[in-house]
């Protein structure tokens, strides 16, 4: 026990100093808020708890969530599709992911994830030759970020109950034929059942994700000597590390019923964020999700999170928070999930509707 326990001491040590040296080389030149596309969420289940699935995540989302959790995959294959839009669509966010068991031990996920605004009007050519206007000179493009996430999650049987995963993130951004970025990065997670409990670690972005910009720059040069703005030029953007810890159990009330709550502790290293708590360039968000099952087929969920402290125009502070609600139903291993979250606690109109897919199956002839 003592070797189990000095080992699991060391992996947790090591797994904090590497985030931290990142930390320490990275606040003084990044920007805040990059590649925050990667922050939204995926799957319906875990926007109805309010992204509170760190420890309790164990599907085929998880490889976005915590990769460690992969080893706790129910079926040989899984495989997940999710669609929503925000802003009224104006904006829309789409997700596939794909799971599949390589052994008892070791695991493997890929996700692909798009957000994008479409069919953004290219107005600099709607003057002709002659100065009047013609409509049909006008030309449409996309902003567009996708992700690539290729995850592995492997069990260690020596040190209990620890499971360990990892993120190759491949990022592609253009801005149509403006610019463009290519980018990657690494995310680490970890699972540990304690007594009852199950504590989740994911850390995002751990050796820092470096998004290279490129700008055409002569499509738009014209246009930004005209309108007296800068130029802009080609760069590297790098996100910092981000850390999640989560906390979660299962509560079996009957045969019938299960209570589920989690809650989970945000903290990032780019600079204060709105948040209820922060420490010089470090902020700390707390969110919270419950799921209440029946027979493992009917669900209901409610989540809170992005407890803000805003500034009022008379110079009043209020308090602000976003709720989130969600059903699922599970039909023969086919799981649809719907999830209704309010963006920022602004505005009816800023409520988005999720829904997600979820189906797994297991080989020919595989018993586990």
């Amino acid at each position: 026990m003592t070797i189990t326990t000095n080992l699991l001491t060391r992996s947790v040590l090591l797994f904090f100093l590497l985030i931290i040296s990142q930390i320490v080389l990275g606040q003084s030149k990044t920007p805040k808020y990059s590649n925050e596309f990667l922050s939204i969420g995926v799957d319906a289940r875990a926007l109805g708890m309010s992204k509170s699935v760190v420890a309790s995540s164990n599907d085929v989302t998880t490889g976005y969530w915590n990769p460690a959790g992969l080893s706790e995959l129910e079926n040989d294959f899984e495989a997940s599709i999710m669609h929503s839009s925000y802003f009224a669509g104006i904006a829309n966010y789409d997700y596939a992911g794909f799971a599949t068991r390589l052994d008892s031990s070791n695991f493997l996920a890929i996700s692909v994830i798009r957000f994008a605004i479409d069919d953004i009007p290219d107005t600099r050519f709607l003057y002709d030759s002659n100065g009047a206007i013609n409509y049909d000179r006008i030309q449409f493009f996309s902003a567009a970020d996708y992700a690539f996430i290729f995850s592995y999650a492997r069990s260690i049987p020596k040190l209990g109950s620890l499971q360990l995963g990892a993120n190759l993130k491949i990022i592609h951004r253009s801005v149509g034929s403006f610019a463009h970025a290519w980018g990657f990065g690494l995310d680490a997670g970890l699972k540990y059942q304690l007594h009852k409990f199950q504590i989740g670690l994911m850390a995002r972005d751990i050796t820092g994700t470096f998004n290279a910009w490129t700008h055409n720059i002569e499509l738009v040069k014209d246009v930004y000597l005209q309108t007296g703005n800068e130029i802009p030029t080609n760069r590297v953007e790098i996100t910092l590390p981000r850390v999640i810890l989560g906390v979660s159990r299962n509560f079996q009330i009957n045969e019938k019923f299960n209570i589920l709550p989690e809650i989970d502790l945000e903290v990032t290293f780019d600079g204060k964020r709105n948040t209820l708590a922060y420490v010089s360039r470090t902020s700390f968000a707390p969110k919270g999700g419950l799921e209440i099952g029946y027979q493992r087929k009917i669900f209901l969920r409610f989540g809170a999170g992005d407890f803000q402290e805003v500034k009022e125009f008379d110079g009043e502070t209020d308090h602000t928070f976003q709720p989130n609600f969600g059903l699922g139903v599970n039909i023969k291993g086919l799981q649809i999930d719907y999830a209704l979250t309010d963006i920022g606690n602004q505005a009816e109109a800023l409520y988005s509707h999720v829904f997600s897919l979820k189906y797994g199956w297991n080989g020919k002839n595989e018993d586990h």
